[in-house]
């Protein structure tokens, strides 16, 4: 369900983007699957433009996001991708993106390949299905996953002034445990349900509780205290955790 704001915000862009001919817009991660908190959650979308992304159309696109950004405050958490349907395949490419107030450019990972087949929502125009958007195999899926536990998430564990800021540490644990679902199941998962699971992954109880609260409830700001306790429990837990992860799947691998 799209709140009042979260929709505004959509018909803005879409309205705003007309211009450039959008062949298509679609949201993925939370707003897509179910789990979109308006204010806590980033927007992630993937705009289809007809294209091409030109030095033209990035100056345009840089001043349709600051001018979204001065009159619709949720446009700080809106995350899109710019693609063209001649530039739909490979996960190795980098796309313009407009993200954290700024246009960089990023790759559509694997991850938002697969959620936008799995349970993409369609805002605008063609499907992903339509634009011949290549699938992801479970073994690209799969690796991707890996490498970015082990080479991302897993080094920036040793990194302690990372761990006292909120975002880490809900990224980190969620991650893992979504990682850990795709590689044993084969699915992706919510972060409500990464949550629930949790738990019985072995992740410190006040940990996940602190997490759950700040994302659907509205608490205190964590004292100094608890943020260097939440920090020593989330790195002691996740290292070994990952480790065993990336170890685990590069065995199996080579069995």
């Amino acid at each position: 369900m799209t709140d009042d704001a979260t929709a505004r915000l959509l018909k803005r862009l879409l309205t705003d983007l007309r211009a450039l001919a959008p062949v298509a817009l679609w949201a993925h991660g939370s707003l897509a699957g179910g789990d979109y908190q308006e204010g806590r959650s980033d927007l992630d979308l993937i705009a289809v433009l007809e294209g091409p992304v030109s030095i033209g159309t990035i100056r345009k696109l840089v001043w349709l996001h600051r001018r979204l950004r001065a009159d619709e405050p949720l446009a700080v958490k809106l995350h899109c991708s710019y693609l063209t349907p001649d530039t739909l395949a490979g996960a190795e490419r980098s796309y313009a993106t407009w993200a954290h107030d700024r246009l960089l450019k990023r790759p559509v990972t694997p991850v938002t390949r697969r959620e936008l087949h799995a349970f993409g929502r369609v805002l605008h125009g063609a499907s992903p299905e339509e634009l011949l958007l290549p699938p992801v195999p479970d073994q690209e899926l799969d690796d991707f996953v890996v490498r970015d536990q082990k080479e991302f998430w897993r080094p920036a564990v040793d990194k302690a002034r990372l761990w006292t800021q909120n975002d880490w540490v809900d990224l980190g644990v969620i991650t893992f445990a979504r990682a850990t679902v795709t590689l044993r199941d084969g699915r992706l998962i919510s972060k409500r349900e990464a949550l629930e699971l949790l738990p019985g992954l072995g992740a410190p109880a006040e940990v996940v509780d602190d997490i759950r609260r700040r994302r659907y409830e509205d608490p205190a700001p964590p004292t100094e205290e608890w943020t260097a306790r939440r920090s020593e429990l989330t790195r002691d837990y996740l290292g070994p955790a990952m480790d065993a992860l990336v170890t685990t799947y590069e065995r199996s691998t080579r069995a």
